[in-house]
């Protein structure tokens, strides 16, 4: 029995063989560093047939060997390379076998993923609290979609794979594709607007897809204005984001997550050979109903055939009915006809009253009619413009001052033109204008005296 790894070696001077010294130290190892993160760079990268890899993970002063066994290993999807700093997972252990001190990793990272991670948690967390990840939020698929948009990048596995799935299952299906860049700095601001754009342009379902890869390329789907473009979208969407075991900000807000692009297809694309085998189970049904009402009918005419006391009366009455009933379809046809004959007629004559020709050919009429009016008009408004200007003009002869003057009167101006009317407005000496019929004469004042006025 292999006594506690903590327990000292006795004063007895306890003698281990080396597989015990190995055994209590990896013990020893595993239970003090059960679970730790490190960081360093990938050097001696190995990958064997047993689908495991080898590395030695070191930084500037030291390095440790790593093992990542297959079930792990095939959960990262980092390419990984020698060079690349990374961030581990696992325990400390010793390979017993050689004594080697090494790394028994489950997880592994690009290094400042950390943050990433830190980050995605507390977006996720805030994104729902505010309820968008609620279910009462999310919509519905369509069963049967007939316009399709797939916002993605245009080159790329994604979108082959998604169209080979709709010409495999629904190739009736329209496909649009918003293109978009799916990773880089400039990605999240043309993602919003790949999706404002798809939301618009009146599809019964979006897909949202690329392909997977490391936290760091997928990131753009889980910044926060993407997830609330996506939310603020009344399309259906199914994000596609990566492989099975990547999970985006977007899967959460979206209506529906597909693991893949391809899963993505399948659950908008309804399977034609589906459909046929709905198709052949309802045709089945419905032969085997109209075969029972068909046996219920016969046997109900069996039961009726067996009550009839004269078959031959029935037959007859029967026969006689039919013709009446026959007659009586053929008036109703008749009558039919001849009432939508009239209401044809009715409607043939409205459409004619109403026909544009017509209504063209009155105004034509009209507008003939007003051309011939209108010189007459013009003509008649002059002459009675003219009448009433020669009224106007000897009117104004007739009170003009220059028909006074024209007597052989005269008006007397002073150097301002003002008209002279009373003695007291002039001075001896001053020079005076008096405006005649034709011309003016210059005066100057002699004198002045006041005439009695007239009783």
């Amino acid at each position: 029995m292999i006594k506690d790894p903590f327990q000292r070696l006795g004063l007895d001077r306890e003698v281990l063989t080396v597989s015990q010294l190995n055994g209590r130290a990896r013990m020893l190892l595993e239970d003090v560093f059960a679970q730790i993160w490190v960081e360093g760079e990938i050097s001696n990268l190995s990958r064997p047939a047993s689908g495991h890899i080898y590395f030695t993970l070191k930084d500037a002063q030291a390095q440790v060997r790593c093992a990542l066994f297959r079930q792990n290993a095939a959960r990262v999807r980092q390419a990984l390379r020698d060079g690349l700093a990374v961030r581990v997972r696992g325990k400390v252990s010793l390979y017993e076998g050689r004594g080697d001190y090494q790394l028994i990793l489950d997880s592994l990272e690009p290094a400042g993923d950390g943050a990433l991670r830190l980050a995605f948690e507390a977006l996720k967390g805030k994104l729902e609290a505010e309820g968008l990840f609620a279910a009462e939020r999310k919509r519905t698929l369509p069963s049967h979609a007939r316009r399709i948009g797939i916002i993605s990048s245009p080159t790329g596995a994604v979108i082959r794979d998604i169209i080979s799935v709709f010409r495999r299952r629904a190739p009736q299906v329209e496909l649009t594709l918003i293109p978009t860049p799916v990773q880089g700095r400039e990605a999240t601001a043309q993602i919003v607007r790949a999706l404002q754009l798809a939301d618009r342009g009146g599809f019964d379902a979006l897909i949202l897809a690329r392909g997977g890869g490391s936290l760091e390329d997928l990131w753009c789907f889980n910044e926060e204005s993407v997830a609330r473009a996506v939310a603020g979208c009344a399309t259906p969407i199914v994000s596609a984001v990566g492989h099975e075991t990547d999970v985006s900000i977007a899967d959460f807000v979206a209506d529906v997550r597909a693991p893949t692009p391809s899963a993505a297809a399948e659950l908008l694309a309804p399977d034609n050979s589906d459909l046929r085998q709905r198709l052949e189970s309802l045709s089945r049904r419905l032969q085997l109903r109209m075969r029972t009402q068909l046996q219920q009918a016969g046997m109900r005419l069996e039961a009726l055939g067996r009550r009839l006391r004269h078959p031959g009366e029935r037959l007859q009455q029967q026969a006689q009915r039919i013709d009446d009933l026959e007659q009586r379809l053929q008036r109703a046809l008749r009558r039919r006809l001849e009432q939508a004959g009239e209401r044809l007629g009715r409607l043939d004559g409205r459409l004619a009253a109403q026909h544009p020709g017509r209504q063209l050919a009155l105004l034509r009429q009209r507008l003939d009619s007003l051309e011939q009016r209108l010189p007459r008009a013009i003509q008649q408004g002059l002459r009675q413009r003219s009448q009433q200007l020669q009224g106007l003009v000897q009117t104004l002869q007739v009170v003009s001052p220059l028909a006074t003057l024209s007597r052989g009167y005269s008006i007397l101006l002073d150097e301002q033109g003002q008209a002279i009317r009373h003695p007291q407005q002039v001075r001896p000496g001053q020079l005076l204008r008096a405006r005649l019929s034709e011309g003016e004469l210059p005066l100057r004042v002699e004198g002045s005296s006041q005439l009695p006025l007239l009783e």
